[in-house]
């Protein structure tokens, strides 16, 4: 699909860190890339070279760039793309206007045609000279109303065609609760979530000047940092888990794990009922999430049925635990009465907190969240409350969504109440 020649060029204008995000496109295994991370990341800068690159290959297909404002577009995504064409050295092979705001390829009549959701009735309106709408980028998606709103989009402009590919770029709020971060979790068949950095760009590219600004946010307010020039939702400073890492787990590591620790945290309705799988690595003092189920109006002979069948406290050359709420201790008989060796959380005065401050204490919570979405969820979301009137935060840990946090806890347990002694 693309040329030697073009290889050549495309590798003096992308940054290593989208290399293998264009090798995938490229082998047609992804049909949409949602591009996250801070500034200085060339993430913008690879969404438009990408576009270019797949439409000058796709005689029939046609391209829509969208951002929330109208307004807006000019001097971002239009004057992103212009600058990818001359970087291509295809000044003489596009033409820009602004009024009507389009790119043409001139060669086959491709357009590459933009809009601002503010007026979203305009994409009903779209002409196309020919072909069809094969690929669209959402630029700056956390602008965007929501999922909803994104989805109506692509079901409006992707209809027919044999290709698609939609690009989705934009800097996390800082916020985990807000829906793009909470969206950019979930997974998805044919979805590359990619996060860079300006750690991964050419220096020279960057300058002096923007090098000595990030490090002197670092030094002087990391969390600041963190979030605008890593890409990271930290929070709002109401975090109860600061030391996150949500990322799929590589089997190479699962498999080295020694011991495998079991929990769950009993439900009906309306709470769920939750299990994790986890390991916890005292040399790096990290704790691996690696595998959850979630049911609702699940008796426990069912569920006991599920973990059967998953292995749990089965394999012969791991040492393996199950611990669960001890709220329940007849829920615990009838898991020991389907053959499950059920433990019961030992409580007491002081031991949500314990255990609380133990995970809080961690060099590293993993969480993989294309196994675990649902407990990716809740220990990235959790906060602490606020005083209604003055704002403060309160003392304590709220008991709400957070099931799937007690079964980490109670499948832990013993480590922290060991080491709490």
């Amino acid at each position: 699909m693309t040329s030697e020649k073009q290889s050549i060029q495309l590798s003096s204008l992308l940054s290593p860190a989208f290399w293998n995000v264009h090798k995938q496109v490229r082998a047609q295994q992804v049909k949409e890339i949602v591009l996250k991370g801070g500034r200085g990341s060339t993430k913008s800068s690879y969404a438009a070279l990408e576009l270019l690159m797949q439409l000058m290959c796709r005689p029939q297909c046609h391209a829509v760039v969208l951002r929330k404002v109208a307004g807006t577009l000019r001097t971002s995504v239009f004057a992103q793309l212009c600058w990818a064409i001359s970087a291509l050295g295809k000044d003489a092979a596009f033409r820009a206007t602004i009024s009507p705001m389009e790119i043409t390829y001139r060669k086959t009549g491709q357009k590459i045609l933009f809009f601002g959701l503010d007026d979203a009735g305009k994409l009903k309106s779209i002409k196309l000279p020919f072909g069809y709408v094969g690929i669209v980028w959402f630029e700056e998606l956390d602008q965007f109303a929501g999922e909803e709103e994104i989805r109506n989009v692509e079901q409006s402009l992707f209809r027919g065609g044999d290709y698609s590919l939609c690009i989705k770029s934009f800097n996390p709020p800082i916020s985990a609760r807000n829906w793009v971060n909470r969206w950019a979790l979930q997974t998805k068949p044919g979805r590359l979530v990619h996060h860079s950095t300006y750690l991964t760009t050419p220096k020279q590219w960057l300058g002096e000047r923007f090098l000595q600004d990030a490090e002197h946010l670092k030094k002087v307010d990391p969390a600041k940092y963190q979030h605008e020039y890593l890409g990271e939702a930290v929070g709002t400073g109401t975090s109860v888990f600061g030391n996150l890492k949500i990322h799929p787990i590589p089997p190479n590591i699962t498999e080295q794990f020694e011991r495998i620790l079991h929990g769950v945290d009993w439900g009906w309705y309306p709470d769920p009922w939750a299990y994790n799988a986890c390991s916890y690595d005292a040399a790096r003092n990290t704790l691996y999430i690696f595998d959850e189920l979630t049911r609702v109006r699940t008796t426990n002979q069912q569920t006991a049925n599920l973990l059967k069948q998953r292995g749990v406290c089965q394999h012969p050359e791991k040492q393996e635990s199950l611990v669960a709420d001890s709220a329940e201790p007849k829920s615990c008989g009838d898991y020991r009465a389907e053959g499950l060796p059920c433990q019961k959380a030992e409580k007491g005065p002081g031991s949500l907190s314990a255990g609380m401050k133990w995970l809080q204490g961690l060099a590293c919570i993993w969480i993989d969240n294309e196994k675990c979405p649902d407990t990716a969820k809740e220990f990235s979301e959790y906060e602490y409350r606020k005083d209604r009137q003055n704002g403060e935060v309160l003392e304590g840990y709220p008991d709400h969504n957070n099931h799937h946090i007690d079964a980490v806890r109670y499948a832990t347990s013993k480590i922290w109440r060991r080491r709490g002694q």
